[in-house]
């Protein structure tokens, strides 16, 4: 009976390709474990986060693979484990048998990896593999014990596989983090532009608290007392804008999306991303920063 949950919500996504449908069914068990994780407490030590939060939360039109949280409180004894045996129980009831892999730790991050390779035998699938009907899932979960200060937290309720609550960062904090990660990431990530573009549409606000907190934590600005405010937002958005490349930040990105939306990538160069970021603060940012 609760495969049968499964295949019905899964008959219920427009999917039109193979890849649609694995990026469906990892939806669905993202659901499935914020469900058996809001049964387990964690929600009352921890917040959703990232770009799974925008999609499943507020309808972002992407794809994404990971489950991030925040400490609402640091806490040096909190131990992800002690909550994987409930996420484990509850997703066999629903005809999952979940490996966990790769739990690892830093002084502030833990992270694990649940695995299912059962499923796809128990399911009618529209788009089956080449040799049988076989779906495997990876899902990763991540946890920062160590958060930077000033995050808001607010309270949003699903209703699969039946109605319960998550506690998540606002968008202002969500974006905050999502900026952070702009401004320091390493690599390119088109995902990060995607959803930077989606915050604008929004028009949303970062929460500039939480973004200094997090400056003075990780990145170039890391023990700066930097306070930021738009005006430096702007500045050094825009020098980003104009170091990235597009044609790796939207081959990043495509695989996440839907056709309809893939064509939005046409869009992207320096020009637009100028243009998104001047909606936000303001024309002066693309004057004052340097080529």
């Amino acid at each position: 009976m609760s495969v049968k949950i499964i295949q019905d919500k899964l008959e219920s996504y427009p999917c039109a390709s193979s890849q649609e449908e694995d990026h469906a069914l990892k939806e669905i068990t993202q659901e499935l474990i914020l469900n058996s994780l809001y049964n387990s407490g964690f929600f009352k030590k921890a917040a959703f986060q990232g770009g799974t939060a925008l999609r499943i939360l507020h309808g972002l039109r992407r794809f994404s693979e990971d489950l991030n949280f925040a400490l609402i409180e640091r806490d040096k004894k909190f131990d992800l484990n002690s909550y994987l045996n409930s996420v484990n129980g509850e997703l066999k009831a629903f005809g999952y048998d979940i490996k966990i892999e790769g739990r690892t730790s830093t002084n502030a991050v833990q992270n694990t990896f649940l695995k299912d390779d059962s499923l796809g035998r128990l399911l009618s699938v529209q788009y089956p593999k080449v040799d049988g009907p076989k779906k495997s899932l990876k899902i990763k979960l991540e946890v920062d014990t160590h958060p930077p200060a000033g995050a808001k937290t607010e309270t949003k309720f699903l209703d699969f596989p039946i109605n319960f609550s998550v506690t998540t960062h606002d968008l202002p904090s969500l974006f905050a983090g999502k900026s952070h990660a702009l401004l320091c990431r390493q690599y390119v990530k088109g995902r990060d532009w995607f959803d930077f573009v989606w915050y604008v549409g929004q028009k949303v606000k970062p929460n500039l608290n939480f973004l200094s907190n997090a400056l003075e934590q990780l990145g170039p600005w890391k023990g700066k007392g930097l306070k930021a405010d738009m005006k430096f937002y702007g500045k050094e958005m825009a020098k980003r804008i104009k170091k990235i490349d597009w044609k790796k930040a939207k081959a990043d990105v495509e695989r996440f999306l839907r056709p309809a939306d893939v064509k939005t990538l046409e869009l992207w160069n320096e020009d637009f991303f100028l243009d998104c970021l001047e909606r936000l603060v303001g024309k002066p940012a693309r004057l004052e920063s340097p080529k």
